[in-house]
């Protein structure tokens, strides 16, 4: 079995999710974990089993040559800590949002292209086991060849109080672009995944929470290269009545010229054909680490097709046009019309 060196950098709120992943795979080691606050950093390495703590990303990098880093940093820090990895040959794997600006995650993709390095940005919300189900059964065409619309509905609930943020990702509060930049990019791609290329977008941006920075909410109408439509509505300001709104954060809705495809917030997938009825459409999924093991899948595929060479699914160049979409939808929310995706 090929096993893999590998080393992380950052170790805020979410790298948890990284780490417990990382140690559950058997073909990577993990041997340096990087982070600006050393006494933390040891503490991961101790509580995961992982190697040794640095505070230093290039001393990490030269004393232990990794064939690959995971970057867990915000995004500002993104292009120069994919430069430095670059400088040193080794293969990346990237959190989004991969950078603060198009122009800059278009330098990074630059960079990689140019390089012996390859890079996947770290999108895991494709790899949630019922956004990989809807997308068996599509390919399947269970409810038809024709697509006609999917619709997506998300409430969060987590975004009304006066601290809202505050006990889990306190930056939330400071950022001036926050639902659609932070969480509405992993529904782009989804939408993308399951429906095809997204050709024009209209939307309409609000902020509820007068104690934030940036928009908590989104109505965003989306047209499909394949003349199928799509709606998201999402916002983080009002409640689910779910037990686990973090479980598949939103309900979907598929249709298409044979029938429906439902997936509700519990992760229960069902069948409408037309004139029969709703039916349940059975298969398992874990519900461990986050939303059904999404990162556990999302590093296993980093690292399968990193060792046999294939492509990722969400490699940093052809991830780009997901964050074309996202810089129209701003734009369109600020000229209040719909606009083409170049």
């Amino acid at each position: 079995m090929v096993k893999l060196k590998g080393v992380c950098i950052g170790a805020g709120y979410f790298s948890q999710f990284h780490f417990e992943a990382w140690q559950r795979l058997e073909n990577v080691d993990i041997v340096g974990v990087c982070d600006s606050t050393t006494e933390h950093t040891q503490t991961v390495i101790e509580k995961y089993g992982f190697k040794n703590a640095y505070s230093d990303v290039e001393k990490m990098f030269l004393n232990e040559r990794p064939d690959f880093v995971d970057i867990i940093t915000p995004p500002e820090t993104h292009l120069e800590l994919c430069q430095l990895a670059i400088k040193h040959n080794i293969h990346i794997i990237c959190q989004k949002p991969l950078a603060p600006t198009l122009a800059e995650s278009t330098e990074i993709a630059k960079l990689v292209e140019t390089s012996a390095v390859r890079m996947m940005v770290h999108e895991n919300f494709r790899f949630q086991p019922w956004h990989r189900e809807l997308k068996k059964l599509l390919d399947r065409n269970t409810i038809g060849q024709k697509l006609h619309t999917i619709n997506l509905r998300m409430r969060m609930g987590d975004g009304w109080q006066t601290d809202a943020y505050m006990n889990r990702q306190p930056y939330f509060r400071e950022m001036e672009r926050l639902l659609i930049y932070e969480t509405g990019v992993h529904f782009i791609d989804v939408f993308q995944y399951l429906m095809g290329d997204i050709i024009t977008v209209y939307a309409k941006l609000r902020t509820l929470n007068a104690n934030i920075k940036g928009e908590d909410f989104a109505w965003v109408h989306f047209d499909f290269a394949s003349q199928a439509l799509g709606f998201l509505d999402a916002n983080r300001y009002n409640e689910n009545t779910t037990e686990d709104p973090r479980l598949t954060f939103g309900a979907v809705l598929i249709e298409g010229n044979e029938g429906s495809l439902r997936l509700y917030d519990d992760g229960k997938i069902t069948v409408h054909p037309l004139g029969e009825p709703e039916r349940l459409h059975k298969y398992t999924f874990q519900n461990q680490n986050f939303s059904g093991d999404c990162v556990f899948n999302t590093q296993s595929h980093f690292i399968k097709n990193l060792i046999s060479g294939n492509p990722f699914e969400t490699e940093v160049s052809s991830y780009l046009q997901n964050l074309k979409v996202l810089e129209k939808i701003y734009e369109s929310n600020e000229k209040g019309i719909p606009l083409s995706v170049e």
